[in-house]
């Protein structure tokens, strides 16, 4: 699994995808996320404004990471 250091508070969902470079545009994040296809802490989650805090993981195309 890997790992994302959070700098803030939080980081919205759309933004962490787009940072780890797992989707090439916010666009496209936000297709992903709305077609059911990212998993925020084990279950999918629709919001594309979803504050995503230490703690949490993510789970998208076999790929996991979590947020320290």
């Amino acid at each position: 699994m890997q790992t994302f250091t959070l700098e803030g508070e939080f980081i919205p969902l759309i933004q962490l995808l787009k940072a780890l470079n797992w989707v090439e545009h916010g666009g496209m994040a936000q297709r992903m996320v709305e077609e059911g296809l990212v998993k925020y802490n084990g279950e999918v989650d629709l919001r594309k404004r979803l504050k995503v805090r230490r703690g949490d993981w993510i789970e998208f195309e076999g790929k996991q990471v979590e947020i320290i």
